[in-house]
């Protein structure tokens, strides 16, 4: 995937992407919670990936 949209180069863009795809899943009405394995190829590392919802007070 050659998506210029896409260059992550630091921690800070990772997560404001990482974000973005979350809150648009949950949009469209996409279960983001769960886990999912991530085929790494091309010699990366295969990952694990799980998400889940967090519930904090109003204080938070």
């Amino acid at each position: 995937m050659d998506d210029p949209n896409l260059r992550v180069t630091d921690e800070s863009t990772f997560e404001t992407l990482l974000t973005e795809l979350l809150r648009t899943a949950h949009q469209n009405g996409i279960e983001v919670e769960g886990g999912w394995d991530v085929d790494g190829e091309d010699g990366h590392p295969d990952w694990d990936v799980v998400v889940t919802v967090v519930e904090r007070t109003a204080d938070d």
